[in-house]
């Protein structure tokens, strides 16, 4: 069966998106472009997009895609507490119908607290994608302790791998493959470049590092494009690379 290719609708770029209509205009962009779904970005909502998850599930069924829903919060707070908005984002992608919701990390400390979320993820029935962000939590080693304690409760929580997050925490994108690859569910494919102080993301094609390590990460799991997506023909170029991630 082929690879799933999702297309995460800040890759079209948030100035962009705005003049076309909001996340739901590019969904016959990304349909017709050939992808398998869509990342609803959750950043991108007004409070009453949020009142019509609903609505915007319908409306990506009918464009034939899968659902996936980002929210830009940590798993858990800053004294290692669970979100208390866990809840709240589970029945949110559910009413997308979405097929997960993607967090970041946060602070991890307490393994304990996996027993609670078993609980939580067993009633909202939505599986949790955890992601490697830009911040200190988002380091190898914190995802590390992550993957080990899930590993030990037998919790059903896999990985989102962002390939080039590595890169703005000093972190080796081969090396967190080289660790992580087993727990990987997702794969958010960027790679990056320096940029001023830091850097900036960018297609992965012009550098076969990023090739190499997509050859790395499990095969047969989605890979969403968040790098952007530029250009007057929108469908063209989102095809480009739709049909180069699931070739490479």
């Amino acid at each position: 069966m082929a690879r799933k290719i999702i297309v995460v609708t800040a890759a079209y770029g948030h100035d962009r998106l705005q003049a076309l209509g909001g996340q739901r205009a590019v969904l016959p962009v990304i349909a017709a472009a050939g992808a398998d779904g869509v990342e609803i970005r959750r950043e991108l909502f007004t409070p009453q997009d949020i009142d019509a998850l609903p609505l915007l599930g319908a409306d990506i069924a009918q464009h034939s895609l899968l659902a996936c829903y980002s929210a830009p919060e940590a798993l858990f707070e800053a004294d290692g507490s669970l979100n208390p908005r866990l809840h709240a984002l589970l029945r949110e992608a559910k009413a997308l119908n979405a097929l997960w919701l993607k967090l970041s990390l946060g602070n991890f400390t307490q393994p304990t607290t996996l027993d609670t979320l078993r609980a939580i993820l067993a009633e909202c029935n939505v599986p949790l994608v955890v992601e490697n962000d830009q911040s200190e939590y988002g380091k190898l080693a914190p995802m590390q302790r992550f993957q080990a304690a899930v590993q030990v409760k037998n919790l059903s929580v896999r990985l989102t791998f962002d390939m080039g997050n590595w890169l703005w925490l000093g972190d080796s994108p081969e090396q967190a493959a080289r660790h992580l690859a087993p727990s990987v569910g997702y794969v958010h494919v960027k790679a990056a470049v320096p940029h001023h102080n830091g850097w900036r993301a960018v297609p992965p094609d012009a550098d076969p590092r990023w090739a190499a390590l997509l050859q790395s990460l499990p095969n047969d799991v989605p890979r969403g494009i968040e790098f952007p997506l530029e250009g007057e023909d929108l469908v063209a170029v989102t095809r480009r690379y739709v049909h180069w991630l699931r070739e490479e």
